[in-house]
């Protein structure tokens, strides 16, 4: 299975807190790391998004279909997005477009089994596999990119 973290781009401040738009330079963060991903990301990959504003612009710029799912919106558990996303058995590959700190929490969980809170700066993306071999398990991360790294 491969799990795409993507931590949606620049947004204003306000309340309430789901309307915040993407601000210019957000805008700018989703579509340079949309056409990064395009590339990239596998055919049928499932796109879960965040019931957000911000959420749904950052993923809009990837011109894919995607599902809105409030089990990944903000202030959910690590637990929660691994479990919606299937985690670790789902065939194929997911995206989640999400929040901060539940974002850190599942990377952080992936790669050390303590659910700390990492930073995951905006409009970046953090990529993961999880590959069987016989009894052996094994988490790799792909990569951690942000936006003013492309």
């Amino acid at each position: 299975m491969e799990l795409i973290l993507w931590r949606h781009a620049e947004a204003e401040d306000g309340i309430p807190d789901s309307t915040r738009k993407l601000t210019d330079k957000g805008l700018k963060q989703a579509q340079v790391m949309a056409e990064w991903l395009e590339t990239r990301l596998p055919k049928n990959t499932r796109i879960l998004v965040s019931p957000t504003k911000r959420t749904q612009q950052t993923a809009t710029a990837l011109d894919n279909d995607f599902e809105t799912v409030k089990e990944i919106g903000p202030g959910v558990t690590a637990k929660s997005i691994l479990a919606t996303a299937g985690w670790p058995d789902a065939k194929g590959a997911v995206l989640i477009v999400g929040h901060q700190p539940t974002l850190g929490e599942v990377a952080a969980f992936l790669m050390s089994g303590d659910p700390t809170s990492w930073n995951i700066r905006k409009g970046a993306v953090w990529w993961f596999s999880h590959k069987k071999k016989g009894s052996v398990a094994e988490v790799v991360l792909h990569t951690s990119i942000s936006p003013d790294m492309l």
